[in-house]
């Protein structure tokens, strides 16, 4: 057998007992899910969960981790752009990922990515409008008003996540486009 092989099965276990562990985290908390659960919905026997991860703890450290660091790397890469087009590629990203996304939307996840996921948008408008420098913004309220333009960010993924995705990813991004627009205006 090729580890070429061998390595598209691990991607696909993993890929199953991620997606298994957002389910399970849409209808109970972290803490109530159990291994089992985990492997009987990812169709893999619990000694093959053992294999990747410790616990499901560790399962969702794994996850969230992956996540922040393939969004961080995205946000770096598109930070410049204009915002529609920084919106239309994170929200790509998160109807690429709707399993991972409804974990972290889910009112049942600890919610320490979505507060993660927040300080990373948060970070990027507080970084534009320093870069800006035609802003006569004290350190506080630059601080607040992007903290403002990140929950309302968050709030409409949010809705869009939790809606099961009902709406076309366009519609969201013209949505926190504009009312994105709308808020800059105030910097």
């Amino acid at each position: 057998m090729s580890e070429k092989t061998l390595d598209r099965r691990t991607v696909k276990t993993r890929r199953a007992l991620c997606d298994a562990l957002a389910e399970l985290l849409t209808k109970k908390e972290l803490h109530k899910v159990t291994v089992q659960e985990i492997s009987d919905l990812a169709n893999v026997n619990r000694v093959t969960f053992y294999k990747h991860y410790l616990d499901v703890y560790d399962l969702y450290d794994k996850i969230e981790e992956d996540t922040l660091v393939e969004l961080g790397l995205m946000v770096l890469q598109l930070e410049q752009l204009p915002a529609k087009e920084f919106f239309s590629h994170i929200i790509e990203y998160i109807s690429n990922n709707r399993s991972v996304f409804k974990m972290v939307f889910s009112p049942n996840s600890t919610g320490q990515l979505r507060s993660k996921l927040n300080n990373i948008i948060e970070g990027v408008f507080r970084q534009v409008e320093i870069e800006k420098q035609t802003s006569d913004m004290k350190d506080k309220e630059l601080e607040y008003m992007s903290c403002y333009r990140a929950q309302g960010c968050i709030a409409v993924i949010s809705k869009w996540v939790l809606g099961d995705f009902a709406e076309p990813a366009d519609f969201i991004v013209g949505i926190i486009s504009r009312l994105d627009s709308n808020t800059e205006k105030v910097f």
